[in-house]
């Protein structure tokens, strides 16, 4: 039996973790004043109390809100899950009911494999209405730092990087794809290397320059012409229909563009690299089973992808 000093653990005061809570998901006072049914001012007290609790700021003004320090992003790796047992504990259940539960999830994860999941994901929340579903922007490498920050609730990216507190599952593999309007670009399938070098390219790339095609044809002594580039997969597909281009992006994002834009589908004339898409989690919410839940969901919809 855990030895409680009940001095101490008064001034600690469950309701104020509940307030830590919510700051820290909804990265707003008034946001989460709101979520508690509470004051703005009930809830800036119980910042102030937070704070003289842990002696940290906790909570650092911003533009458009708060945002946590490093020591409460260490806390709430600590805080969350035991909220959550404590919670199972006070209501009687340790599991989740997606039918009655209030619940918005955050997923992390490029807009490649956002047009791959959501459509299996909406379909299997839809009749869920207390359920919602966020979407981030994140890559494999930004994910676990999201996570780390409490950003996001569940990563999915390529071979995300990610240490010891990390745990990850391997929901599919992948590789890459051409993709090009038929009627305005009439080329064989598959596509030739003579073809492929000799129409425009639409680049997809972060910082805007080269991408994975280029460093494979620059190690051939080739060379695409690339007469524009994007940080989006989706940005980049939506254009063909109007423009004689080639995109060439990972494969499971060109078979939904393909079908929603009637476009047409190419291999690569070249050898490209097959990669495996993993989600990603902190640890200490494992045996959480609302994540649980979540991370089935999300299984559940990378096998109908």
């Amino acid at each position: 039996m855990i030895d409680i000093y009940e001095t101490e653990f008064r001034k600690a005061d469950l309701n104020l973790l509940v307030v830590f809570s919510a700051l820290m998901r909804e990265r707003s006072v008034t946001r989460a004043a709101a979520a508690l049914h509470l004051s703005q001012s009930a809830t800036s007290a119980a910042l102030g109390r937070l704070r003289g609790l842990f002696d940290d700021e906790l909570f650092t003004r911003t533009g458009g809100g708060v945002e946590p320090t490093p020591r409460a992003v260490e806390l709430a790796r600590r805080i969350e899950p035991a909220l959550g047992l404590i919670h199972g504990v006070v209501t009687d259940r340790d599991r989740f009911d997606p039918r009655t539960a209030r619940r918005v999830f955050t997923l992390g994860m490029s807009d490649d494999l956002e047009a791959a999941l959501m459509p299996g994901l909406l379909a299997a929340t839809a009749g869920l209405r207390g359920v919602r579903l966020a979407v981030r922007q994140a890559n494999r490498n930004t994910v676990t730092g999201m996570i780390d920050r409490g950003e996001i609730d569940l990563g999915v990216a390529a071979a995300p990087a990610h240490g010891a507190d990390h745990r990850s599952h391997d929901l599919f593999d992948s590789g890459y794809t051409c993709l090009f309007d038929h009627r305005l670009l009439p080329l064989g399938t598959p596509i030739t290397l003579d073809d492929y070098l000799a129409h425009p390219h639409l680049l997809i790339s972060y910082d805007g320059r080269r991408g994975i095609v280029d460093d494979i044809l620059e190690a051939r002594g080739l060379e695409r012409r690339v007469i524009a580039s994007t940080t989006h997969f989706a940005g980049a597909a939506l254009q063909l229909p109007a423009l004689p281009a080639l995109v060439t992006l990972p494969t499971h994002a060109a078979t939904v563009y393909a079908g929603a834009l009637g476009l047409t589908t190419s291999p690569p004339p070249l050898p490209m690299p097959t990669y495996t898409v993993s989600s990603v989690w902190h640890g200490t919410l494992t045996d959480d089973p609302a994540h649980l839940w979540l991370r089935r969901l999300v299984e559940d919809a990378a096998r109908l992808s």
